[in-house]
């Protein structure tokens, strides 16, 4: 099983970023999703997408300024990022569930409860 994650890159405070991210192996996915890690800080949960019953969350720092997406047929993930702020820079790494089928959200929300993990994209927003 491999993740590749891509997108990341160089913007200014308020630009766009799209990451996407590529699941690929003998698996059923049953969840994707980001998560963070800034200069300094733990890995924090981002946004997910459950695939089994097609609904998303999203940390509240995020919501309603980025967007998880999925192409099912392509088992890839996105993230539209939009209004970035500084404080979004971070590596980005996307992380796949296989097991069990229908993750609860609490399990969705922790990066324990990844099975598989991508190696990362750089994202810095200049202020």
């Amino acid at each position: 099983v491999q993740l590749q994650a891509s997108g990341g890159g160089l913007v200014q405070a308020g630009a766009s970023l799209r990451l996407s991210c590529a699941a690929s192996g003998p698996f059923a996915i049953s969840a994707m999703g980001w998560f963070r890690q800034g200069p300094g800080k733990d890995r924090e949960f981002v946004a997910a997408f459950r695939w089994t019953r097609g609904d998303t969350t999203y940390t509240n720092s995020v919501r309603g300024r980025f967007a998880i997406s999925r192409d099912k047929a392509k088992n890839t993930v996105y993230l539209q990022m939009n209004s970035l702020k500084h404080e979004d820079t971070a590596i980005y790494y996307c992380a796949a569930i296989t097991r069990p089928t229908n993750p609860i959200t609490s399990t969705l929300w922790s990066p324990g409860g990844y099975d598989y993990w991508g190696q990362g994209t750089l994202v810095t927003v200049s202020s």
